[in-house]
């Protein structure tokens, strides 16, 4: 016999996508005191995101999927108007064309099993990166020579000022591209040329250098483009990282793409991180501070892997439940909650110099990669997820009042739930 479960009032708890809704991170920790880490959702900022490249970058917008996948964030990035999906694998195709059954897949991974390559095409995927004529031969015979395939041509690119080569794994050199460009061409409905800047590119001026090097390529093959596909890169100001805004990008690709004879050709863009990033943080829970080491209950296995492979440091701010904190601030490094010696963080991360066991520290810009790259290692994972959506203060307060009852009804839920398999 289950427990009778309290009458939940969705609208005013939780939004459409079923995630719980707080005023702020500060909120949150005031309603959950939350021992495990929390996702934090900025909806309002994702979708701002968004609009900006829909709105200012002069073509197609294709949301990297593998930045974040979580499908409420797919959802709030379809009201905001994305509707074309750069996807990586048969599990991202799948997920998002479950959502959404009318939105454009592009499969821009330039290396692709046989069963994903078929697989894709019966999902109605027509788009397909290559960089070897390999790949071009796998398409063909994966899709029976279908005349209505894509492809599209990975070009590498010599290292430039991003954080991430992308171009050491993938694409084809100049050389090599010209042939694949001449032997795509016959066996394409639309050809695309394709590159990768790097990962948290920042400077402008590698978008620049990659259109003049795509045009180069394309004139020496001596065929027609139908598509340039200038890729994601686009970045986010870290500590020690403060690039340019994201519409200067934009408005030097506009303008080096008409320069170079693309005013009538498609350009096509992939962000990812630059959509996503700060539209989400990571809610921590200090367990243990030794000096200036902050044990804390994730890591490197869960949502901080940058933090502690790459060394990159994160906006970070302590959240105290109770009594004021000390306004001056010294470096910390992070532990993670594994039991691996690589489980670290060394920052630092500024954070007041009285921090202490029991506070929390939200950690920002992880709304990209950060989500997505979680791992059950140890045992540790959550898949704690609010939404963060700033109000007026009354109904800050009329939420509040009721916080007790959403606490309550989630308790007696995972009661039943628990009750329901013995």
């Amino acid at each position: 016999m289950t427990s009778p479960l309290l009458p939940l009032p969705i609208d005013a708890f939780r939004d459409a996508n079923g995630l719980a809704v707080f005023s702020s991170v500060d909120e949150a920790v005031a309603v959950l005191a939350p021992d495990e880490p929390v996702q934090c959702l900025y909806p309002e900022r994702l979708q701002a995101n968004a609009r900006a490249f829909l709105d200012g970058f002069p073509g197609r917008v294709l949301y990297a999927v593998k930045s974040n996948p979580d499908r409420r964030v797919l959802q709030y990035l379809y009201r905001a108007g994305v509707r074309h999906f750069d996807v990586a694998s048969l599990p991202e195709i799948e997920l998002v064309r479950g959502l959404f059954p009318h939105a454009r897949l592009s499969f821009m991974h330039p290396v692709k099993s046989r069963r994903a390559i078929a697989a894709a095409y019966r999902y109605g995927v027509k788009d397909f990166a290559v960089d070897s004529d390999g790949e071009i031969l796998k398409i063909i015979e994966e899709t029976n020579a279908a005349r209505r395939v894509n492809l599209f041509v990975r070009l590498a690119l010599p290292k430039g000022e991003a954080a991430l080569n992308l171009s050491e794994k993938f694409g084809a050199t100049p050389e090599e591209a010209v042939t694949l460009l001449r032997q795509a061409r016959r066996l394409s409905a639309k050809l695309g040329l394709c590159f990768h800047v790097g990962s948290q590119c920042l400077s402008p001026e590698a978008y620049k250098e990659a259109i003049k090097l795509a045009r180069e390529v394309i004139d020496q093959a001596g065929v027609k483009v139908d598509i340039l596909d200038v890729g994601g890169g686009f970045p986010v100001a870290y500590p020690g990282q403060t690039p340019p805004p994201v519409d200067t990008f934009l408005a030097a690709i506009r303008a080096t793409a008409e320069a170079h004879g693309f005013a009538g050709v498609e350009l096509w863009c992939e962000p990812g991180r630059a959509i996503g990033a700060t539209a989400g943080s990571i809610l921590v829970k200090v367990e243990m501070r030794r000096g200036d080491r902050l044990y804390i209950n994730d890591g490197t296995y869960g949502s901080l892997f940058d933090a502690g492979a790459l060394g990159w440091r994160y906006p970070v701010r302590l959240i105290r439940a109770r009594g004021p904190a000390s306004e001056t601030l010294r470096p910390f490094s992070f532990y993670g909650p594994t039991c691996d010696c690589i489980d670290v963080m060394k920052g630092p991360f500024y954070l007041p110099e009285d921090v202490q066991e029991g506070d929390w520290i939200e950690v920002a810009n992880l709304g990209a990669y950060g989500f997505a790259m979680r791992t059950a290692f140890n045992g540790f994972y959550s898949d704690t997820t609010v939404a963060i959506l700033p109000e007026d203060a009354a109904s800050a307060r009329a939420r509040r009042s009721s916080a007790k009852t959403i606490r309550l009804h989630d308790r007696l839920a995972a009661r039943a739930g628990r009750q329901a398999t013995k």
